[in-house]
């Protein structure tokens, strides 16, 4: 496996063994234990925009963040709508969506070579796209839903860390952290039409079950994508946990639809 799980207190971390093999970057995908949100948001939940408690959610965010070692008020939040819009952070976007408010539109992917500037995507049920460059030390998260992996999102993050840093895709790794899996997302020939505008041989990552349903892998469509742009197979770690069928783990919109929020967190270390 490509990944674990670490217990830091009273939280369990998933982590990529990849980018652990650097000391010079913090990561983690948080799990829903070890906070203290009421159900339905029991218990670790990240997600500000869900109906949690302010002060809960502010709560666990410094527990994650001082599991992985990291800044909670320097963290940068992204400002998803499902599109596929990447924001370069820099050091003045310190504390933005958290005690700054955002100033821009919504924002699905955040990339960044600054210190000790985190940067905070959050899930349930979406693909967590991880990026880091260790040559250029560059690093970046990705909010890959559905629309966002139809628009290539993964991809486009790629191309914005080249045209920005001069990063070259041979070198990025990628971790693809917990989402729903191709067991469990199931959708409609609508959803199937908007990924056929962007992508070919749809038979790779997706299996008809007749009257018009569909089961899609969403960790291959981002795989695939990201290979157009020319990031290594070998370079990509996938956690293959679904988040609709590990309810003792994860919040799932699909299976719940009232939950909490996971959060991804990557941060170039300024030790």
């Amino acid at each position: 496996m490509g990944y674990e799980i670490k217990s830091k207190g009273s939280l369990d971390v998933m982590q990529f063994k990849a980018f652990g093999e650097y000391d010079f970057v913090l990561h983690g995908f948080s799990t829903r234990k070890g906070g203290v949100s009421i159900a339905p948001y029991e218990s670790l939940n990240m997600g500000f925009k869900t109906g949690d408690q302010r002060q809960s959610v502010l709560e666990n965010l410094v527990r994650f963040t001082k599991a992985l070692e990291i800044d909670g008020k320097q963290v940068v939040f992204s400002e998803q709508v499902h599109e596929g819009t990447v924001r370069v952070v820099t050091g003045e976007d310190a504390g933005k969506g958290v005690t700054i408010p955002w100033e821009c539109g919504g924002v699905d992917a955040l990339i960044t070579n600054q210190v000790g500037i985190p940067l905070m995507t959050y899930y349930a049920d979406c693909v967590p796209l991880f990026f880091l460059d260790p040559q250029r030390r560059v690093v970046g998260l990705a909010h890959a839903g559905w629309p966002g992996t139809a628009l290539k999102i993964g991809k486009k993050t790629v191309e914005q860390m080249m045209e920005v840093y001069g990063c070259h895709p041979g070198e990025i790794k990628v971790g693809i952290g917990p989402s729903i899996g191709p067991c469990c997302f199931e959708v409609s020939s609508d959803v199937i039409q908007k990924f056929n505008e962007n992508f070919t041989q749809l038979e790779r990552f997706v299996i008809s079950r007749g009257q018009g349903k569909y089961l899609v892998d969403l960790w291959e469509a981002n795989i695939i994508a990201l290979e157009d742009i020319g990031v290594s197979r070998r370079n990509i770690e996938k956690s293959e946990l679904c988040t609709c069928c590990r309810e003792d783990l994860f919040f799932s919109y699909r299976r719940d639809q009232e939950t909490g929020r996971m959060a991804a967190m990557i941060q170039l270390n300024p030790w």
